[in-house]
C-alpha cells in the first residue's frame, strides 16, 4: 500500500477521469499533499491535532465474553471513542488543514450516514472555514441526528433529491458543485475514492489507525500481529487505514461489505466520480442502485487499492446480510456494552458466523458508534 504514482493508479484501477475544469485543482491538491506530507511541521501539527482535538490513540479493547462465545481472541480498535464518533475525523482534519495550506475558504463535502458530515463540519469550525455538505434525501431522513449536529456546527446541509437520493447521488452532486466553487473551496472526499489523489490521500490519513493497532498488537498478543485483520468495507476508507498496518505482515485481511452493495464482490469495472474501480452496474453498463441498511455503506462501488489488493490475493471481501448486522449490533450490546454502528456491524457479522478456525486472534477495528442508528434500530427491534 505504497505511492500510486503521478498516474494515482493501483494496478488497472485509479486514475484521474474528471471534466477539465477540475484537472487542475486535482493536480494541484496533489502536489500541496505531496509537499505537506513530507514537511514535518504539517505532520506534527496534524499528530497534535489528533491527540488533543480527537483523543488518539484510541484503545483496543479485549472483547472478553464474546471472545469467550466465539473460541477466539477477539481486540476491538476503538475509532468509536474518537471525537465526533468515527473515524471519519483522522481523514477530515487532515484535508483541512491541508485547505487552510492551501489558502481555501470552504470544504464542501458528500456525506451518507452523516459522520463524515459532522467531521467536515465539525474541522471547518475549527478552522474558521465555511462548509457545505451534500447529502442523499433518504440518508438525511434516516440521519437526522446528524443533520442536526451539522447544522448545529456551522454547515450548510444540502438535501439531494435525484436518483436513489442515497450517498451516490450525494457524491455527483458535491462534485457538479465544487466546479464551479473551486478556486475557493477543497472538495473533502469522505473515503477512498474520487480521482487521485483522493484515494491516496485520504487512505495515508487513515492509516494512522492501522500503525496504532500495529503497536497495540504487539503488546497485546504473544505473536504481535493477529491473525485476521477484518473492518466494514463500503468505499473503504477505515478498511485501507487499518489494512496499511498490517499490509506487510502475514495477517489475513478481510473487507466485509453489506449483501446489496457489493463492489469487490459483485461489481465490474467502470468509471463513476472520477475513478476507475469496480461498481454495480446492469447490462448496460449503468450504475446500479445500491442497498444497505446502513447509510454509510449504500454505495455501488469500492475504492481502487481495495481492487487491487483482492486481484493480488493479498485481501479477500465478503458480504453479509442486514439481518445478520442487526443481530450482531444486539450481540455486541449485551456482551460488551458496546452499540456499534450498522456499518461496522457489518465486520462483526462476518465474525460471528464462526468462520473462523477456533484459538485465532482477531483484530475489529470498530469504525463508528451507534448513536445515529437508534431510531433505525427501534423500528426494527
Amino acid at each position: 500500500m505504497g505511492d500510486p504514482g503521478p498516474l494515482g493508479r493501483f494496478g488497472e484501477y485509479g486514475g484521474r477521469y474528471v471534466p477539465e475544469s477540475l484537472v487542475g485543482a486535482c493536480r494541484e491538491i496533489e502536489d500541496a499533499f505531496r509537499a505537506a506530507w513530507a514537511d514535518p511541521a504539517f505532520r506534527n501539527q496534524l499528530a497534535g491535532l489528533l491527540a488533543t482535538h480527537v483523543g488518539r490513540p484510541t484503545p483496543l479493547t479485549p472483547a472478553l465474553r464474546l471472545s469467550a462465545e466465539l473460541g477466539v481472541t477477539l481486540l476491538l480498535k476503538r475509532e468509536d471513542l474518537a471525537h465526533t464518533g468515527s473515524h471519519k475525523i483522522n481523514n477530515v482534519l487532515g484535508q483541512a488543514l491541508l485547505a487552510k495550506r492551501m489558502g481555501r475558504t470552504r470544504l464542501v463535502a458528500e456525506t451518507g450516514a452523516g459522520q463524515h458530515g459532522v467531521a467536515t463540519a465539525t474541522a471547518a469550525a475549527l478552522f474558521g472555514l465555511r462548509a457545505t455538505v451534500f447529502m442523499g434525501e433518504r440518508d438525511v431522513e434516516r440521519q437526522a441526528l446528524n443533520v442536526f449536529r451539522m447544522r448545529m456546527l456551522g454547515a450548510e446541509v444540502v438535501p439531494v433529491r435525484t436518483g436513489s437520493r442515497t450517498l451516490k447521488d450525494a457524491t455527483s452532486e458535491a462534485m457538479r458543485h465544487w466546479v464551479g466553487v473551486v478556486d475557493e473551496a477543497m472538495y473533502c472526499m469522505g473515503s477512498v475514492l474520487g480521482p487521485s489523489p483522493y484515494p491516496w490521500m485520504v487512505r495515508e490519513f487513515q492509516r494512522v489507525i492501522g500503525d496504532e493497532a500495529r503497536r497495540q498488537c504487539a503488546s497485546e498478543l504473544p505473536a504481535a500481529v493477529p491473525d485476521y485483520v477484518v473492518a466494514c468495507v463500503g468505499g473503504g476508507s477505515n478498511a485501507a487505514g487499518t489494512f496499511a498496518g498490517f499490509v506487510d505482515t502475514g495477517a489475513q485481511l478481510v473487507g466485509v461489505e453489506a449483501e446489496g452493495g457489493a463492489g469487490a464482490t459483485d461489481g465490474t469495472p467502470g468509471i463513476l466520480h472520477g475513478v476507475r474501480s469496480l461498481f454495480l452496474q446492469d447490462d448496460d453498463g449503468q450504475v446500479a442502485e445500491a442497498h444497505s441498511i446502513a447509510a454509510g455503506l449504500d454505495y455501488p462501488g469500492i475504492g481502487p487499492e481495495h481492487v487491487h489488493l483482492r486481484e493480488l490475493g493479498r485481501a479477500r471481501y465478503v458480504t453479509v446480510s442486514d439481518a445478520e448486522v442487526v443481530e450482531a449490533v444486539v450481540r455486541l450490546a449485551r456482551t460488551e456494552g458496546i452499540v456499534a454502528a450498522l456499518e461496522s456491524a457489518h465486520a462483526l457479522a462476518w465474525i460471528l458466523r464462526g468462520e473462523i478456525p477456533a484459538g485465532s486472534t482477531v483484530l475489529l477495528t470498530l469504525s463508528g458508534r451507534g448513536d445515529k442508528d437508534i431510531s433505525a434500530l427501534r423500528e426494527l427491534l
